[in-house]
C-alpha cells in the first residue's frame, strides 16, 4: 500500500501507542481540566487532546497519504468520513469518565480501516497493563499471547456486558433500561466496564460471552472489531445484519449462536449516524 506496508504500519503505531500509554498512566490519579462535550456525562481531559495529537501527527509523519478519523477532531467540527483510503480511526482515552474517577478501565483504541474494512487493531490499557493486538488474517494477542473468543453458545451461561453510554437522551435510556430489565434475569451476569473497547478486549479474551450497545462511535468499535473477529467472535449489528462501523450501534458474541439468541430479545434504537 502507499505510505508502507501493513508490516510499517503496525510497528509504528505500536510504538505511538505505547508512548500515548505512558501519557494516560502518568496521569490517571493526578487532577485533570475537565470539559463538557455533548452533556454533563460526555467528557473530555487535555489528556484526550494530547494523545489524539501526539498520534495523529507521529501517524502523519510516517504515513502522509493517510486520513484519520479521530474522537476529539471530530468533536471539535471535523467532518466523520470514511472512504476506501488508509484511514485511522482513533480513539485517545476510552473510558473518560474511567480516566477522570482514576477507575482503571482506561484504554487507547486505534484501528487501520482500508477499504471500509479493518486491517489492524489496537486496544491498549497501559494502567491494566493490556496490550490487544490483531492484523487481519493473523489472530488477536493479548500482551503477544494468543486469545481466543468464549465458545458459550446459551445465554442462560453467558456473561453480558452493558453499558448506560454518554448520553442522557430520555429516549434512548428507557431503551437501555428496558434491554437490561429484560435480559438481566435470563442471562448468568452482567457487567459494565465504562469502555466500549475494553468490553469488546474481553469478549474476543473469552473473559466475557457478549457484548452490545447503542449510541456508541466509530472510534469506539474500529480497534475491537478486527480484534474480536479474529478471536474467533462475531461483530454484527444489535438486529443481526452485518456490522456498519458508522451506525453507532454493534453487537459482538464469542459465538455466532450466542449473538442469535441475543438479537430477538433486544429492543432496537437508532441514533444519528456518526
Amino acid at each position: 500500500m502507499a505510505d508502507g506496508s501493513m508490516d510499517e504500519c503496525y510497528q509504528v503505531v505500536l510504538q505511538l501507542a505505547k508512548d500515548a500509554g505512558k501519557l494516560v498512566r502518568d496521569r490517571i490519579w493526578k487532577k485533570k481540566d475537565i470539559e463538557f462535550k455533548s452533556c454533563e456525562v460526555d467528557l473530555v481531559t487535555e489528556t484526550d487532546k494530547e494523545v489524539e495529537k501526539l498520534l495523529i501527527s507521529g501517524l502523519s509523519s510516517h504515513f502522509p497519504s493517510h486520513k484519520f478519523i479521530g474522537e476529539e477532531a471530530t468533536a471539535a467540527g471535523e467532518k466523520c468520513v470514511l472512504t476506501d483510503d488508509p484511514t485511522w480511526i482513533i480513539d485517545p482515552v476510552d473510558g473518560t469518565m474511567n480516566f477522570v474517577h482514576g477507575f482503571p478501565n482506561v484504554c487507547i483504541s486505534i484501528g487501520l480501516w482500508k477499504n471500509k474494512a479493518a486491517e489492524i487493531g489496537i486496544i491498549y490499557n497501559p494502567v491494566l497493563e493490556q496490550l490487544f493486538t490483531a492484523r487481519k488474517g493473523q489472530g488477536s494477542y493479548m500482551n503477544g499471547t494468543r486469545i481466543h473468543a468464549s465458545k458459550e453458545t446459551e445465554l442462560s451461561k453467558a456473561l453480558l456486558l452493558v453499558e448506560m453510554g454518554t448520553s442522557r437522551d430520555p429516549e434512548k435510556l428507557k431503551v437501555v433500561l428496558e434491554n437490561v430489565t429484560e435480559l438481566v434475569p435470563i442471562v448468568h451476569g452482567t457487567r459494565s466496564l465504562g469502555s466500549a473497547a475494553m468490553n469488546m478486549a474481553m469478549v474476543a479474551l473469552g473473559a466475557a460471552d457478549a457484548y452490545y450497545e447503542f449510541g456508541i462511535h466509530a472510534w469506539d468499535i474500529a480497534a475491537g472489531d478486527l480484534i474480536v473477529r479474529e478471536a474467533g467472535g462475531v461483530c454484527l449489528d444489535p438486529a443481526g445484519g452485518p456490522l456498519d462501523v458508522m451506525s453507532r450501534r454493534m453487537l459482538c458474541a464469542g459465538t455466532q449462536s450466542l449473538a442469535n439468541e441475543l438479537v430477538p430479545k433486544l429492543k432496537q434504537y437508532y441514533p444519528e449516524r456518526d
